[in-house]
């Protein structure tokens, strides 16, 4: 017996058994279909692209309530929080099931949510949590099914900022067709409204049924375009290749989002980190770190906390750039708030490539004034309308320029 699942670790919950073995395979069994009715209200949050921090990269299932705390800590000592990552995200893992009332709780490794979440409060931060559409999360934990309401007002009462909203084994109850996501995520977006507290809504489906047409319609803030990055090149890139043609569909309030950060983890080299940090800027992407903060090297502070790049991801404007590719090059031009662009040369090769960046695909308002390099924090100049330089393999010139 076979159930497909998110690309994660599932695990063997004896609530997650007792559902495949009532016959929950191969999302075949189906519960009642909850009509696509009107559009949810806006909450008016994430104006600006989230930033943060999110267990599920570095540590999985086995995050905990005293490693949540001291990554708060972390946020504030390191400068991560002042640097805008405000958010700390608790993913999957963390519920036991629901008491005699059918309120979700915590499981051993988290006892007190409200706690925690008023401990995250206190360092100047937000607090972000996970479950599901579906009965059981993707690492096989209680999901919200069938409790909606009653876990958004249960999320509201412990003081929840972000909630991010996995299907995984929702399609076992709502199918998998097209109105299926979208009245699983409303119900959800309905019951956040009616619980009274303003929370930025992550939907995740994976960019299977096109969540940036209908997304922001549900009440989300931001969805995932693709399946789950991994720490490592040809990941990073085919998912940013998936996210540039959903260029339209970004701005203020609604965000393509495709997935972490993993800049600190350890596979890519540090010229691969700074790209994934100019992609993800240049595509206007939540940026949610998934390092371990308190014990990471000076080389993943400086791109984490590259301020002049957290600036082009944090424009107003709220545009995202999509690419022009060359051979093994790629230019991605963003137009920013005060009439700049933010231009990125990205070498896909395995060789450094020389690259050349012409003032007239800018569409400046005139002539380029200034120009700075965004990663060497130096001004740079485009001679007769043109600048050139060499792309080492797989890094990336990220320019901010300006014709004032």
């Amino acid at each position: 017996m076979t159930v497909r699942m998110h690309n994660r670790l599932v695990l063997p919950w004896l609530g997650f058994l007792a559902l495949l073995v009532a016959g929950c395979s191969e999302y075949t069994v189906r519960g009642p279909q909850i009509p696509f009715l009107t559009p949810v209200a806006s909450n008016g949050l994430a104006k600006t692209p989230p930033m943060g921090w999110n267990s599920w990269q570095k540590f999985g299932t086995g995050i905990d309530d005293p490693t949540i705390r001291s990554i708060a800590d972390a946020m504030v000592t390191t400068g991560m929080r002042d640097a805008g990552y405000v958010y700390v995200d608790v993913e999957d893992g963390w519920t036991n099931g629901r008491d005699g009332d059918g309120n979700i709780e915590g499981n051993a490794k988290f006892p007190d949510m409200k706690g925690l979440a008023d401990y995250v409060h206190s360092k100047g931060l937000k607090f972000g949590i996970y479950s599901s559409p579906g009965p059981y999360t993707c690492a096989g934990y209680m999901g919200s099914y069938g409790h909606e309401l009653q876990d958004a007002k249960t999320f509201a009462a412990w003081g929840v900022d972000y909630l991010k909203y996995d299907w995984c084994s929702a399609g076992s109850v709502y199918g998998n067709d097209d109105s299926a996501y979208r009245a699983a995520y409303e119900r959800m977006g309905d019951a956040l409204v009616m619980a009274g507290r303003p929370v930025v809504y992550s939907l995740c489906e994976y960019g299977r049924d096109s969540p940036q047409v209908w997304a922001s319609l549900v009440g989300g803030n931001l969805w995932r375009t693709t399946g789950d990055i991994n720490d490592a090149w040809a990941s990073m890139t085919g998912i940013i290749e998936l996210q540039a043609p959903l260029a339209k569909y970004a701005g203020p309030g609604r965000w393509n989002d495709p997935d972490a950060l993993e800049i600190g983890n350890g596979n890519m080299t540090d010229d691969e980190y700074r790209t994934q940090m100019s992609l993800w800027a240049l595509t206007a992407a939540p940026l949610l770190a998934g390092n371990d903060i308190r014990t990471m090297s000076a080389a993943t502070s400086s791109i984490l906390m590259n301020q002049e790049v957290i600036a082009v991801d944090q424009d107003p404007l709220g545009r995202q750039a999509a690419p022009v590719t060359n051979g093994y090059l790629q230019t991605w031009i963003k137009p920013l708030a005060d009439g700049s662009v933010a231009v990125g040369v990205v070498n896909l090769g395995k060789t450094a490539a020389p690259a050349s960046i012409d003032a007239r695909d800018l569409h400046l308002d005139g002539p380029v004034k200034t120009a700075r390099d965004l990663w060497a924090h130096a001004g740079v100049v485009f001679t007769g309308g043109r600048y050139s330089a060499t792309v080492p393999s797989h890094a990336t010139i990220l320019l901010r320029v300006s014709s004032t």
